[in-house]
């Protein structure tokens, strides 16, 4: 009969909890840190692997997240409660993001903006373009990626920004996306999309503040980023 393979049969170079006091949490991988929370495996398979077997039925932690207690239930060696301490974690972590968000910055001008999302979106190769959705104090309730487009293009519809707004209850929004070319500039297309953004937005009471573009620094531009506000397109 097979033994149970637990964590603290495992080499000290293998165990997550060791490795957490020695090295600290953000030197673990996010199957040793799942597998803490598991504490043990089943007859055969450790912790760690069962942990690995979650990450890979829902690809990121974000669905990971989000997934009931039935669903979690169907890996092998993921009990109810097991299943209850995944999703105690992942809601704590939840609402200490959105303590955080409270306490973040005001998002009324483009400097906050472009530092907010600059390194994000510095690895993109195409452009992505984002919504920040605000409260009523411009505080920020997430960010989402509506759409991503070629080189130098992307389309973008009003119901697509404005859908996951509406659910938010959202007080504004502020528009976002890259030129992976490096120059802000705006094209004729992104003043378009901003106006027409802009209407859609008046129409659903649901301000448009600010539509950022961000680039690259170079010798002729001081700054990576363009405000279509600032350059009075929301005029």
């Amino acid at each position: 009969m097979t033994a149970s393979i637990r964590i603290k049969d495992l080499p000290d170079s293998e165990r997550p909890r060791e490795r957490l006091v020695e090295k600290g949490a953000d030197a673990l991988k996010n199957s040793e840190l799942i597998a803490i929370l598991l504490r043990t495996g089943l007859k055969g398979v450790s912790a760690i692997q069962v942990a690995e077997q979650l990450l890979q039925k829902f690809g990121t932690l974000n669905n990971l997240s989000r997934a009931g207690l039935p669903d979690l239930q169907q890996i092998k060696g993921v009990g109810r409660d097991k299943a209850i301490a995944l999703k105690s974690a992942f809601t704590l972590a939840r609402r200490m993001a959105a303590e955080l968000r409270e306490e973040g910055p005001t998002l009324d001008n483009p400097d906050i903006i472009a530092d907010l999302l600059r390194e994000e979106n510095r690895a993109y190769e195409v452009e992505h373009f984002q919504v920040l959705l605000l409260n009523t104090r411009r505080k920020l309730i997430r960010v989402d990626q509506v759409s991503q487009g070629t080189l130098d293009t992307i389309l973008v519809h009003p119901r697509e920004v404005f859908k996951s707004a509406v659910a938010a209850s959202a007080s504004a929004i502020v528009l976002v996306h890259n030129h992976p070319s490096g120059d802000p500039t705006p094209s004729d297309a992104d003043i378009k999309v901003t106006r027409d953004l802009i209407r859609a937005g008046q129409v659903l009471k649901i301000e448009v503040l600010d539509h950022v573009i961000l680039g690259r620094r170079s010798k002729e531009r001081s700054r990576d980023y363009v405000s279509l506000r600032e350059l009075g397109h929301f005029a």
